[in-house]
């Protein structure tokens, strides 16, 4: 079953298609800035692609191995945001938010690994 999968990769890569439009989407929440100068859009903007080519390649990737290795990076992917931004974040209160968010994402992307099938029948 890979509908889980495909749908998270394309969540994925619309969210970073949405932060690569208005890198806002990002900085706000995270507490980088309310108003992004331009080197901070152009840095968001990279990690925005980096989520629109790792989603596309969840949802893309046959079944088996290649969707397992995908997931398997945008996990870590997940923990390096987790680490980055929330070592980053603020406050306390901005801490946990992104916490919760990078972690909940990454824990979503490990349920799908877990019951993603290993190679395909």
């Amino acid at each position: 079953m890979t509908w889980p999968a495909k749908l998270i990769g394309l969540a994925t890569a619309a969210y970073g298609a949405a932060v690569v439009v208005r890198p806002e989407v990002l900085t706000k929440p995270t507490g980088l800035a309310t108003r992004p100068t331009p080197a901070i859009s152009a840095l968001v903007r990279s990690v925005g692609t980096r989520d629109v080519v790792s989603g596309l390649s969840v949802a893309l990737a046959p079944e088996g191995t290649p969707t397992r290795a995908a997931l398997a990076v945008r996990i870590a992917m997940d923990l390096g945001d987790a680490a980055v931004l929330g070592a980053a974040a603020p406050t306390a209160a901005v801490r946990r938010k992104v916490l919760a968010v990078t972690l909940g994402w990454a824990a979503l992307n490990l349920v799908v690994l877990w019951k993603s099938p290993s190679r395909t029948s």
